[in-house]
């Protein structure tokens, strides 16, 4: 199965891009973090197809993105439900969850609310509720927005999500896309910030039924590597694997993190 750009009409009439690629016999639900506020999945396919090309050889993947025209305000458990409307308008259930960021806060609620479309779900460096840290630099990205520093942005993400090694190849690339990338709105990345902001699953968590991985990094400068020994704790038998020494971008710089998200999937 060739990579595929798609674009969903919700039921209320909301649009929503995805992609899909792979060619597994099980389906893999990828939701990403905040940056989608700036850029949807529109048209990535095959670039995501080539990034996580292991795991599009032992799943069918689909990544999907917030709606295109988001309320305001928005909750992330109001974007799990548009999740839950895309992925059933596909003919998806059962499957594979992986949210990352603030992906992993819509996956909660998507396991919570939704518990026939989750066979097991993995939730990497993201939190039940917002911590001083978490406060304090989605607070920043707000006041940077508000400027309409992308750049800013850009460049403080990263800077709090990779190591310095890591830092050395790609802080000119960053620096590149903040000088001439920049989003025509920034509403759309407000909107996903203040619903980080707002997110508390935590008297919930609970009720989380289905095989767990809670997947952190111990110097996580978004949400703490504490937050996501706290998530782990609040999941009834949940598991826990911690990245010692990396960040946020754990996902991205650990090279071993889609054979551990495939070894866990496919138990």
């Amino acid at each position: 199965m060739g990579a595929f750009n798609g674009l969903l009409r919700l039921p209320d009439g909301g649009e929503m891009d995805y992609i899909r690629f792979g060619s597994g016999e099980k389906t893999l639900v990828m939701i990403p973090g905040v940056g989608d506020g700036f850029k949807t999945v529109k048209g990535t396919a095959q670039a995501f197809s080539m990034l996580y090309r292991k795991l599009g050889a032992s799943f069918t993947v689909y990544v999907f993105s917030r709606r295109r025209a988001l309320p305001e305000p928005c909750s992330t458990r109001e974007m799990a439900d548009d999740l839950a409307a895309a992925m059933r308008q596909l003919g998806l259930s059962n499957c594979c969850l992986l949210g990352v960021s603030q992906g992993g806060m819509i996956t909660q609620y998507l396991a919570i609310d939704h518990p026939e479309l989750a066979e097991r779900l993995i939730l990497a460096v993201t939190c039940g509720r917002p911590n001083e840290t978490t406060r304090g630099v989605i607070g920043r990205w707000l006041e940077m927005a508000e400027a309409g520093d992308y750049k800013g942005i850009l460049l403080d993400t990263a800077e709090r999500s990779y190591s310095e090694a890591y830092l050395r190849r790609s802080r000119a690339m960053y620096t590149l896309l903040g000088t001439f990338g920049k989003p025509r709105s920034f509403e759309r990345f407000r909107i996903q910030a203040e619903s980080c902001l707002a997110h508390d699953a935590w008297e919930e968590l609970p009720l989380i039924s289905c095989p767990t991985l809670v997947i952190g990094a111990t110097e996580d400068k978004i949400v703490t590597g504490e937050a996501s020994r706290e998530l782990a704790g609040r999941i009834s038998d949940a598991r826990l694997w911690m990245y010692e020494g990396l960040s946020h971008g754990a996902y991205e710089e650990a090279k071993d993190f889609q054979d551990r998200v495939a070894a866990f999937f496919l138990e």
